[in-house]
């Protein structure tokens, strides 16, 4: 008997059915995610320039919180901390020059709602120089 030799034949990989079924868990995981962005604020916080800092600023007005929320003007403690009491001292000390610079300094552990109070109590006054104080970051150093 004699057995013909057939030739062998490459196995033929059909990635057609492979392709479908990548593409219907593509699909399935777009549908199932979900597109809902959190609301935001985006906030830049201001970081500390190498430059030297003049030591001896003249005219400067300068508003200082403490982290139970006491303010000082001018390194003078005010006796409370009503936007009154701080509308009088910030009055007092510019005697009506809304165009020196003010410089807020807090604690780091002072509540956001003390600064924004001070804040908001020099731009009501006409202070447009407005800055806060910020510490040099150590690991630049």
């Amino acid at each position: 008997m004699r057995l013909k030799l057939q030739a062998k034949m490459d196995p033929e990989v059909n990635l057609t059915s492979l392709i479908d079924v990548v593409l219907l868990l593509l699909i399935f995981f777009m549908v199932s995610t979900s597109f809902v962005k959190e609301s935001q604020i985006s906030i830049r916080l201001p970081e500390a320039q190498n430059e030297a800092v003049a030591e001896n600023a003249p005219d400067r007005i300068e508003i200082m919180i403490t982290e139970q929320g006491t303010y000082l003007v001018n390194g003078r403690e005010l006796v409370n901390n009503r936007p009154t009491t701080i509308r009088n001292a910030l009055q007092r000390v510019s005697t009506g020059n809304t165009s020196l610079p003010l410089m807020i300094s807090a604690d780091a552990n002072a509540r956001h709602q003390h600064v924004v109070t001070a804040m908001d109590i020099a731009g009501r006054l006409g202070f447009t120089t407005i800055s806060i104080a910020t510490l040099k970051d150590p690991a630049s150093e």
